[in-house]
């Protein structure tokens, strides 16, 4: 039977990421991404939604994403779906869903309304001769309708 679990993810960190080391030495760093989603009722009422997940990153890439991500950043994740459970403190079976990162983009750059800390990851990178411009993710555009194709 095929399977395919893949995650691909574009939002704004919810806080500050979390590095730490676990006993081997390995670095992980986890996060909290918020990702909104605009839409209209059938009444014309816009309405927005607003998803968090949790992301989970591991190696030299959590190092890199603990020293330069902070709150507000714009990323792009790619990676795929866990699922863990534990017990809690209270006895109280607990289940997660997160995403382990295998590709975390960074989509904003130092100066651009402050969400990058002091050190540009871009600084020895030549710009792009055509720019892509701020991501706007409360921008909705709706499907044509079968009238509205232009051929």
């Amino acid at each position: 039977m095929a399977s395919l679990n893949k995650a691909l993810l574009m939002g704004n960190l919810t806080r500050d990421p979390e590095l730490r080391y676990i006993p081997s030495g390995s670095a992980v760093t986890s996060f909290t991404m918020a990702m909104n989603r605009v839409y209209k009722l059938q009444t014309g009422e816009k309405k927005e939604e607003v998803s968090f997940v949790r992301v989970v990153v591991w190696g030299r890439m959590a190092e890199t994403c603990g020293e330069y991500l902070k709150k507000g950043s714009s990323v792009f994740v790619e990676g795929r779906l866990q699922s863990r459970s534990w017990d809690g403190a209270d006895g109280q079976k607990r289940n997660t869903l997160e995403v382990i990162a295998t590709n975390v983009q960074f989509l904003t750059r130092a100066g651009s309304g402050g969400a990058a800390k002091e050190k540009d990851p871009f600084a020895d990178t030549p710009a792009p001769k055509e720019e892509m411009g701020e991501i706007q993710l409360d921008e909705v555009h709706e499907p044509a309708k079968d009238d509205e194709v232009p051929f």
